[in-house]
C-alpha cells in the first residue's frame, strides 16, 4: 500500500488525465457532499422541534370540559369541576403515575402591585413537583416548597419581567408585592426556558402555592387541570387513559363519553417528531447513497479504461515476474485514492458548510432549526464506506487485468 512506485504511477496517471479524473471523483464528493448537508440539516431541524419541547417529553396534561352524553340521570352539556379530592384519588388509584401535579390559575382581572408601581401579570398557584414537568431556570432565590404549600405561605416566585418592570435594577428577594389586594412576599426570580412568545409569557408570569391560590382568592377547592409523569417504562397512553377513566368515575362521566375531557400526550407528539426525522434521515441516506453508487460505477468504468489502455504494460510487468496480487493491488490502490481523496474533500465541504451555518444562525432567534451538525459516527461511516466502495470499484478492473496473458497483452494494439 506505501509503495513508492505505485504512488508514483497513481499520481503519473491523475496527471495525464487530470479532465477524466476530476470529472469521475466529482461524482463520489457529490454524493459525499450531499450526505453531509442533508443529514447535517436535518439534525439542525430535529434540535430545533426538540429545542422547542420545553416540557417532559413524557408529559400528559388533563383537563376538563362538558359532557356530550346523558349519565345517571344527568344531562349532557354538564361542566366537569375537578376539586382537591381528585388530587388523592388519582394517586391512590392510578399507581402507574410517577406525579400527579394539579394546577390552577388566579381568575379575572387584576394588577400586580409594588409601591407605586403595578401592571398585569399571569398569576398560577403550582406544587413543588412543576419543575419535573416543565423546567424552571432560576436567576436568584428558590422555588415552591412542600411547606409552602403545606402551610399556605403567601410567597411567590416571579419572571424576570415581572422583576424588571416592578423593581428595575432593585433585587425583588424578601420584597413584598401586592396581588389583589394580598401581599406575597418574593422568594425566587426565574427566567423561561422556551423560546420566543413562550418566553416571553414565561417572564410575565408568578408563582405562588396552590394551596394559598384556593383560599386568598376564593377559588376553593378548585383545580383547572392536571399534569401527569408516568413512572419508569410505563407508557404515558396507560396513564393518560387510566387517568380519564378515573377522573369519569369521581364526576359521573359516562365512561363512553370521549368529550369530557381534554388531553395532551406529549410522548405521543415527541414519538411522531422522532419518526418523521429518523424519514428524513432514511431518504437522505437514500439519496445521496443513490448519487455514490452512481459514482462508484463511473469511477469502476474509468479504472476498465485505465486497465485496457494499459494492457501492454500489464503484459510486460506479468511477463517480467509480477504476481497476479501485484497486478491487483496497483488497480484496487488507484481506485481506493480516487473515490477516498474525492469523498474526503466532499466530507469536508459538507462539513464546512454546517459549521458556517452554525455559526451564521448563532443568537439569531429562529425556532426551527439550530446547531445544525455532522455527527462523528457519520463521518466516520462514510469514510469507511468510502475506503470499501473504492476497493470494490477497483476489483472487477483489477480482476480483469490480473487475468491478462503476457503474450495476448504485448501483441494488444
Amino acid at each position: 500500500m506505501f509503495d513508492l512506485d505505485k504512488w508514483s504511477e497513481i499520481w503519473s496517471t491523475v496527471q495525464r488525465h487530470k479532465l477524466r479524473t476530476s470529472l469521475t471523483a466529482f461524482g463520489v464528493f457529490w454524493g459525499i457532499f450531499m450526505l453531509v448537508v442533508l443529514l447535517g440539516a436535518g439534525k439542525g431541524f430535529r434540535n430545533g422541534v426538540e429545542k422547542e419541547f420545553d416540557v417532559a417529553k413524557n408529559a400528559i396534561f388533563v383537563w376538563s370540559q362538558r359532557t356530550s352524553e346523558p349519565f345517571k340521570g344527568m344531562k349532557p352539556g354538564r361542566s366537569v369541576q375537578f376539586t382537591n379530592d381528585d388530587v388523592a384519588v388519582l394517586q391512590r388509584q392510578v399507581p402507574e403515575a410517577a406525579l400527579v401535579l394539579p394546577r390552577t390559575s388566579l381568575h379575572g382581572t387584576f394588577t400586580v402591585q409594588y409601591g407605586t408601581k403595578s401592571s398585569s401579570f399571569s398569576v398560577n398557584g403550582e406544587y413543588p413537583g412543576y419543575p419535573q414537568v416543565r423546567p424552571v431556570a432560576l436567576l436568584s432565590g428558590r422555588f415552591i416548597n412542600e411547606p409552602d404549600v403545606r402551610d399556605r405561605r403567601k410567597i411567590a416566585v416571579i419572571g424576570a419581567r415581572v422583576a424588571e418592570v416592578l423593581f428595575g435594577t432593585q433585587n425583588p428577594i424578601g420584597q413584598q408585592i401586592r396581588i389583589k389586594g394580598t401581599y406575597f412576599q418574593v422568594v425566587g426570580t426565574f427566567k423561561g426556558t422556551g423560546r420566543a412568545e413562550e418566553a416571553q409569557e414565561d417572564a410575565q408570569t408568578i408563582f405562588i402555592p396552590l394551596t394559598t391560590l384556593q383560599i386568598a382568592f376564593n377559588q376553593v377547592n378548585k383545580i383547572d387541570y392536571f399534569a401527569f409523569l408516568p413512572k419508569p417504562g410505563v407508557p404515558a397512553k396507560v396513564v393518560e387513559t387510566k387517568v380519564k377513566q378515573v377522573l369519569a368515575q369521581q364526576h359521573k362521566v359516562s365512561p363512553t363519553d370521549e368529550r369530557a375531557f381534554g388531553s395532551a400526550n406529549v410522548e405521543e407528539e415527541y414519538a411522531r417528531v422522532q419518526g418523521l426525522f429518523l424519514g428524513i434521515a432514511g431518504f437522505s441516506w437514500w439519496v445521496s447513497l443513490g448519487t455514490i453508487v452512481a459514482g462508484i460505477i463511473g469511477v469502476s468504468n474509468i479504472m476498465l479504461i485505465v486497465v485496457k489502455e494499459r494492457t501492454k504494460e500489464i503484459g510486460i510487468r506479468k511477463a517480467m515476474g509480477a504476481t497476479p496480487w501485484s497486478i491487483v493491488s496497483m488497480i484496487v490502490q488507484e481506485s481506493i485514492v480516487i473515490t477516498a481523496a474525492a469523498g474526503m474533500l466532499g466530507l469536508l465541504a459538507g462539513t464546512a458548510l454546517m459549521a458556517f451555518l452554525s455559526n451564521l444562525i448563532e443568537g439569531q432567534d429562529i425556532n426551527f432549526f439550530y446547531n445544525p451538525q455532522v455527527d462523528v459516527q457519520v463521518a466516520l461511516t462514510a469514510v469507511f464506506m468510502l475506503v470499501f466502495c473504492g476497493a470494490l470499484a477497483g476489483l472487477v478492473p483489477a480482476t480483469i487485468a490480473a487475468r491478462v496473458q503476457p503474450v495476448v497483452a504485448l501483441r494488444d494494439e
